[in-house]
């Protein structure tokens, strides 16, 4: 299986995860922060949803990806059960994306960033 394409709005999202978290929310390291999809990028439906992505260092990000169950156990403990199940019914929605949500998906997380860079205490919002 191939690589995902990234776009400019899988980067304006990743800034804006790693913006918004601050800190590997694993280990608690502040240095080489990725963007750690709970539900891959290749579910459309969830691809730039807050809730499907934290901040992660690259090691604990490789970690979780090499041990799905305990990224799923640490998930369940950080968001809870309620949370999960309602990101996972999510998931299961057919979406379909084109050029123009991609550019609006881009336009909205440039803005959040550049909000929050602007103003440490400006809570990021989600495009959808």
């Amino acid at each position: 299986m191939g690589t995902i394409k990234r776009e400019a709005c899988d980067d304006w999202f990743s800034k804006a995860v790693r913006l918004r978290d601050g800190e590997c929310l694993h280990c608690h390291r502040v240095d080489g922060l990725e963007c750690c999809h709970v539900f891959g990028r290749r579910n459309k439906r969830l691809r730039w949803a807050m809730s499907n992505a934290i901040a992660m260092c690259h090691a604990c990000h490789r970690k979780m990806t090499e041990s799905p169950i305990a990224f799923h156990d640490f998930l369940r403990h950080m968001y809870g059960d309620e949370a999960m199940d309602k990101l996972r019914l999510v998931s299961n929605e057919v979406y379909k994306t084109n050029a123009a949500l991609r550019k609006e998906v881009s336009d909205h997380y440039r803005g959040e960033v550049r909000a929050k860079e602007a103003d440490p205490e400006y809570e990021i919002q989600s495009w959808n």
